[in-house]
């Protein structure tokens, strides 16, 4: 009789008779010892050698999940290497439904990369009955250009795509899931190609989930010069992407100048939209092929560019198409709120409160009023903290329906007057801004051009806003008024939906335009303001004699002023320290440098705002925490913080299966 211990010690057998051994009997013991799996060693497990029994077992079978056809392999095997034991233990699990909710969840971003990156851990390769891992640098490039995505909707990235967990070194034979679809997308580029360094302008409207793969595309092509970055979401939660082009992409560098272009902000306003695409795609390759012109914009100059301010009214546009979109079908936000009427209202408190003599032009605040009855729409507020947080220096807006360059103010000094020439401070240099873009345009400031409408045949192609028609709420006041930028708005045309023929002709009579408008950031005069030891003095007032409208340093003591060629006296002044004035005698097409140090003095009561009472509070913003979505959730019953869930959840939790609680942020 044969006496077993334990599998684990079956090197251990004891034969209690010798005569009842069989041959049988010893071959049967002998395999079973030799069915139990090795464990790794503390060194193999170190450097990641171990391999599973999956690993040494497997049993390839034929590729037949749906949502992972288009895997580079065709071949699969179970247990997977997160430990799904079939595939029907796979098809029931969540880490499998995540992969085809997730281009919903996304709005298509990052599409289908996450889908072939999670296909490859769940339903991995198999070769030769082995388990074949993916590349940990495949997995780390794709949650560097996607986490953002994540983080925006306030979604954890999965467990099962832990790049240091399932994935592993090209040391140790891996291979890239997403080979394949490169390639592709090679292929596809390399037959539109020149040979060299192109560009891609696929004339055609875009999504908003291509026009967020574009600029992310663009963004990693001119990584050295771009970044994308979202200032926050819509209504509906799609992301208000902003794609960045500099030197030094993500920082401000002392004394270059930040300008915006702005897009759709009109849902059913297109054109812009997808002319800032095309400009986003033709500085990265110009760059790239060495076009000077585009080298010295981008190496002097900070570029953001928002291709779309209203992705939701864009969707409910494009449904309908060219040629049944109404005149106003998109034209709002999701809340029915027109985006161009949703700011505050700081030009009536400039007409109210200019009477003062010490009254400023400049940084009004926004009045609590407007928290209070107001409906401020996300967008809105997202582009109102955009202004604030950057020092940008001019701005223009792209809309649809004329064909005309219009400047503040909007808003007609005498309400009741709908067309009233309403000029700011600053007239003669908008004027010559609103001029810079018209004359480099074919058609817009020629006299002869057939208009939409409205008669500028004696204009050039240019007008005051509110001598056009007069609104309240505008986006370009608010500019003027809560900060130091200088915003136009450009009507591109008669229609605002124009067919998909006219899109390349549309950039050609739009490129020049748009690239001289970003050169006249580069005139008046710029300078840094600084103590007498040398360090920058943020809000620093640069004031122009004649001119009732200053602009305030940024935060390293920097500024840019916009001047019209001349003889100007300038001067600097800050809380706390002497005044210092200049005169300067600033020559045609170019930039002055003006720099300042101020010393320290006894610090006076400001005047500023003498006897106006509530409007000393610039820094305050969002006063009721309304709008900025609160860190702090509510307190349980036993004093933990409970937090509310993210609106994805449901989709989860109502399926009746193991909610992914690892899908949840902290």
């Amino acid at each position: 009789m044969i006496n077993f211990v334990r599998r684990s010690d079956c090197h251990i057998i004891q034969f209690m008779d010798s005569k009842m051994l069989t041959v049988l009997i010893l071959l049967s013991a002998l395999a079973t010892c030799l069915s139990v799996p090795r464990r790794c060693t503390p060194e193999e497990a170190a450097i990641g050698r171990c391999r599973t029994p999956a690993e040494e077992s497997s049993q390839c079978m034929e590729m037949v999940l749906g949502y992972c056809q288009d895997v580079p392999y065709s071949h699969t095997t179970f247990p997977n290497i997160v430990g799904h034991r079939s595939r029907q233990d796979l098809e029931m699990g969540v880490e499998y439904l995540f992969l085809s909710m997730i281009h919903g969840l996304l709005n298509g971003e990052c599409s289908p990369d996450i889908r072939l990156l999670g296909c490859s851990v769940l339903a991995p390769r198999c070769q030769d009955n082995r388990i074949m891992k993916p590349c940990r640098s495949s997995c780390e490039m794709v949650k560097k250009s996607c986490i953002h995505a994540f983080e925006a909707i306030q979604m954890a990235w999965p467990y099962f795509l832990d790049c240091d967990r399932f994935f592993v070194g090209n040391e140790e034979g891996c291979y890239d899931p997403l080979s394949e679809l490169r390639e592709n997308q090679e292929v596809a580029f390399a037959s539109i190609s020149d040979g060299g360094i192109f560009t891609i302008h696929q004339f055609t409207y875009h999504t908003n989930s291509q026009m967020f793969n574009i600029l992310k595309k663009t963004a990693a092509k001119c990584s050295h010069i771009s970044q994308t970055y979202s200032i926050g979401r819509s209504v509906e939660g799609k992301d208000l992407l902003v794609i960045e082009f500099s030197d030094n992409p993500g920082q401000h560098d002392l004394l270059e100048p930040e300008i915006k272009l702005i897009g759709n902000m009109h849902g059913n306003e297109v054109l812009g939209r997808q002319l800032l695409i095309y400009l986003a795609q033709y500085l990265c390759s110009e760059y790239l092929r060495g076009n000077e012109r585009i080298q010295t914009i981008i190496n002097t100059t900070r570029i953001h560019i928002l291709p779309s301010m209203n992705p939701d009214g864009y969707e409910i546009a494009a449904s309908e198409g060219h040629e049944y979109n109404g005149w106003i079908s998109g034209r709002a936000n999701a809340q029915n709120l027109d985006l161009n009427r949703n700011f505050p209202d700081l030009t009536s408190i400039f007409y109210n409160r200019h009477r003062f003599r010490h009254f400023r032009s400049d940084r009004i605040p926004i009045p609590e009023s407007y928290w209070i009855n107001k409906v401020v729409a996300p967008e809105t507020y997202a582009v109102m903290k955009w202004i604030r947080s950057i020092p940008f220096v001019i701005s223009a807006s792209l809309h649809g329906g004329e064909l005309v360059i219009s400047y503040p103010f909007d808003f007609s000094r005498h309400p009741q007057q709908r067309r009233m020439y309403s000029p700011t401070p600053d007239e003669q240099i908008f004027r010559r801004l609103a001029r810079t873009y018209a004359y480099a345009h074919p058609t817009m400031s020629n006299n002869d051009t057939e208009r939409c409408g409205a008669s500028f045949a004696n204009k050039g192609g240019i007008t005051n806003g509110a001598q056009w028609y007069s609104f309240a709420g505008g986006m370009s006041d608010f500019n003027y008024l809560h900060s130091n930028c200088y915003e136009i708005t450009v009507e591109l045309g008669c229609d605002k939906f124009p067919s998909e023929e006219e899109l390349y002709p549309e950039w050609l009579r739009n490129k020049e335009a748009l690239l001289s408008f970003m050169e006249f950031v580069h005139r008046g005069i710029k300078g840094i303001v600084k103590d007498e030891h040398g360090n920058g003095i943020k809000g620093a007032t640069i004031s122009v004699r004649g001119m009732r409208h200053d602009i305030t340093t940024a935060k390293g003591g920097d500024y840019w002023r916009l001047l019209n060629p001349g003889v100007h006296i300038v001067t600097a002044s800050a809380s706390g320290y002497s005044k210092v004035s200049k005169r300067i005698n600033l020559p045609r097409l170019q930039v002055g440098r003006v720099d300042f140090v101020l010393k320290k003095v006894p610090r006076e009561p400001s005047l500023d705002y003498f006897n106006i009472p509530e409007l000393d509070n610039y820094e305050r913003f969002d006063p009721f925490n309304q709008y900025e979505q609160n860190s702090r959730g509510e307190l349980g019953e036993n004093g933990e913080e409970r937090t509310e869930k993210p609106w994805w959840w449901a989709y989860f939790s109502q399926l009746g299966i193991s909610a992914p609680t690892w899908l949840l942020q902290n």
